[in-house]
């Protein structure tokens, strides 16, 4: 019964991936790139955020010392 839910699950991403693709059309390949790069920027920043406040915690770790 396991199986047959994810297969189920694999079946309805596939069609949502079909249909996508057919109301896409030829604009597929620029939403792609669209999609990965703004994907791309938002990680990047967060990552960028992330190594500030490490960097900001360890200046104020030495500053206290």
């Amino acid at each position: 019964m396991k199986n047959f839910i994810k297969l189920g699950g694999l079946a309805v991403v596939v069609i949502a991936a079909l249909l996508l693709a057919v109301i896409a059309g030829d604009y597929g390949p620029w939403y792609f790139a669209w999609l990965v790069g703004t994907t791309m920027i938002v990680l990047i920043a967060a990552s960028g955020a992330v190594l500030f406040e490490t960097q900001e915690a360890a200046r104020a770790a030495n500053t206290d010392s």
